[in-house]
């Protein structure tokens, strides 16, 4: 247990939190006046440490807590608004889509009021060629499915499985993808 500067405790180590203090500002700088598609991405490599591929498309404003655990693959894109809590490690592979508004939240608290200042986490992993619509979130620990449809306003709270729609709160499945 560490304290902040502004005299509040937090579980991790200083590397730690100078490390999500150095992707917020980022990301602040980031969503500040208009930056190009190439701008942006140059951003995103310093926020997580890696190579970004000249065909990601981000749409500012973006927030991210902690980069280096974040991935993305090839040709996908990120509409306005997101919000990714990426403690636990966020992996978007390859031809994903994410609507505007959407929370990736690979952070939670214990349930038990004595240890619910605790922060725990588990990854997110968006396999490819999935969807995910306007004000989705995601939950910790969830893996969504390739090709994967998650309707709009749905929360995740459990794996969603290949080629299927889910919707709902909590989101469950209603069909199979429809092909052709």
């Amino acid at each position: 247990m560490n304290t902040t500067p502004t005299g509040k405790d937090y579980v991790g180590s200083d590397d730690l939190y100078t490390d999500v203090q150095c992707t917020m500002r980022l990301a602040a700088e980031m969503n500040t006046g208009y930056h190009t598609e190439a701008e942006v991405r140059d951003y995103m490599r310093q926020i997580t440490g890696s190579e970004i591929d000249e065909t990601l498309r981000i749409f500012t404003p973006f927030h991210i807590n902690y980069g280096k655990k974040t991935t993305f693959g090839r040709d996908c894109f990120v509409n306005f608004g997101c919000t990714f809590l990426a403690l636990g490690g966020i992996t978007i592979e390859d031809d994903v889509f994410i609507g505007p508004q959407c929370v990736l939240a690979t952070e939670y608290h214990p349930e038990s009021p004595e240890t619910r200042h605790s922060l725990l986490t588990k990854p997110i992993v968006v396999k490819r060629n999935a969807w995910l619509g306007a004000n989705v979130t995601v939950l910790a620990g969830v893996t969504i499915g390739e090709n994967a449809i998650v309707a709009a306003g749905s929360v995740v709270t459990k794996d969603v499985p290949d080629n299927m729609v889910v919707a709902g709160s909590p989101a469950r499945v209603v069909r199979e993808i429809k092909k052709g």
